[in-house]
């Protein structure tokens, strides 16, 4: 016990296990002391969330400056589209029945009622007008069709022509035809043509134009006049009838896209 000198440790008794070193290192069973080997582990790493965070931020930037750009330039699109407007004024073309004149218009059904039969002759004048500034239209050549309500009476055709801006231009066609009718239609025709104001007439033409705006052109696309108020009755003897066109209406199904116009 002198000079700082340690007892030795004593024996186990019956087996218990020796106590474990100063060290934290337990004696084996050879009196060999045996280390217990931790694990690594790694320290946290933060750096792939600033990163994500980073990169995060820079779509989000994209995507901002990305809608102001695109509204942007569709704000200066409706300011140019509103300027060009102004300038243009685009308007559809105008169609007008200046005249119809009936020179035949007969309804026979055969003596059997095996058949009905209907024929005519018309002379159309009618005009085209262009109402724009700097606008024109190239017209194909006209079909023109007159109906009584469903009953087709007669054909025709006006030749093709340009429509130059502010210009007025006048045609005469002669529509004639000679159908073979149903029941249905002959009974509609002669109740038609028995009325006292005349028998309902409608002027179908339809074509293909194309417009030029500027040094801009179209394609062709289909166009369909539509005239109605127009009432017809069959003439008496040689002298043709002359049709009432002072309530007639002329509507234009045209739809043309040029850039922003719209026809």
């Amino acid at each position: 016990m002198q000079n700082g000198a340690h007892p030795p440790p004593k024996p186990a008794v019956n087996g218990s296990a020796a106590p474990p070193a100063a060290n934290g290192t337990a004696p084996a069973s050879g009196g060999k002391p045996q280390f217990r080997q931790q694990p690594y582990r790694p320290p946290p790493y933060r750096h792939h969330r600033n990163h994500h965070r980073s990169r995060r931020n820079l779509c989000c930037c994209f995507c901002f400056w990305t809608i102001i750009i695109v509204l942007g330039l569709a704000l200066l699109a409706a300011i140019a589209g509103a300027a060009l407007y102004v300038l243009y004024r685009p308007h559809r073309p105008q169609f007008t029945i200046s005249s119809l004149r009936i020179s035949k218009l007969n309804l026979t059904t055969a003596a059997d009622s095996s058949a009905s039969h209907v024929s005519s002759l018309f002379n159309l004048t009618l005009s085209s007008f262009n109402p724009n500034s700097h606008i024109t239209f190239a017209y194909d050549p006209f079909t023109l069709s007159c109906f009584s309500n469903s009953v087709l009476l007669a054909n025709g055709s006006i030749p093709a022509f340009t429509s130059a801006t502010k210009n007025q231009t006048v045609f005469r066609s002669l529509m004639s035809g000679a159908e073979d009718l149903d029941a249905d239609s002959v009974t509609s025709l002669r109740s038609d043509l028995k009325k006292k104001g005349g028998a309902p007439l409608t002027i179908e033409m339809d074509t293909k134009v194309k417009v030029k705006i500027g040094g801009v052109n179209s394609k062709k696309v289909g166009i369909r006049v539509t005239c109605e108020g127009i009432k017809g009755t069959p003439p008496k003897g040689k002298q043709p009838t002359v049709a009432p066109v002072s309530d007639a209406d002329c509507k234009v199904d045209l739809r043309i896209k040029i850039w922003i116009f719209t026809l």
